[in-house]
């Protein structure tokens, strides 16, 4: 099923959304990395208010390239997304909720999507090119020195997305290749080729 969602994206929004969804999503949302992972959860630990509002946010992991004269932004590719896992439920605690990348997530981050009410999408990888057309805004907003993995608030408009894990729990990274070997047995057991 094919819907639109707008940011900020509450947790009826989230938990409206089904793994396997695509989702074109439009509105403000922020970039953060592994190293402003880090940083956010510093400032959260030592009580400082945030750059960036996390309630009801959603969070693009993505390190752009550079803008070419009369670009808003360079190629805008999800990065692997675990590597922000040991930072995620703390964020998700503070009212994060949504995450764009690719790949996995661990067992405690899954968890935690589903005690906050939030959902992790999947970005097409390899398309950075075509996801940064989506994008019609971009600013700094925070940790400059971190250069492509400085804090970003973007505007985007139809922003083409999965729901890869669920406010419940279902995690499409689980469920397509169960679906997958399913039909292939079946169809094997129908006398079909492999």
């Amino acid at each position: 099923m094919m819907r639109k969602i707008q940011t900020p994206l509450t947790a009826e929004a989230a938990r409206s959304l089904a793994a396997g969804d695509r989702v074109l999503l439009t509105g403000t949302i922020y970039t953060a990395r592994d190293a402003g992972h880090k940083r956010l959860t510093e400032a959260i630990s030592r009580g400082e208010e945030l750059p960036l509002p996390l309630q009801d946010a959603v969070i693009f992991y993505v390190g752009p390239t550079p803008a070419r004269p009369g670009e808003v932004i360079g190629s805008a590719g999800p990065t692997t997304s675990y590597r922000m896992d040991p930072y995620t439920p703390l964020l998700l605690a503070h009212g994060l909720r949504g995450m764009i990348g690719k790949g996995l997530r661990s067992q405690e981050v899954i968890a935690a999507l589903k005690q906050h009410s939030a959902v992790y999408f999947a970005a097409v990888g390899g398309a950075g090119a075509l996801l940064a057309e989506r994008i019609t805004a971009a600013e700094v907003i925070a940790y400059e020195d971190l250069g492509a993995e400085a804090l970003r608030k973007l505007e985007v408009k139809d922003f083409p997305l999965v729901v890869a894990i669920d406010a419940t729990g279902r995690d499409l990274y689980q469920e397509g290749p169960a679906a997958y070997l399913r039909q292939r047995e079946q169809k094997i057991a129908e006398g079909g080729q492999d």
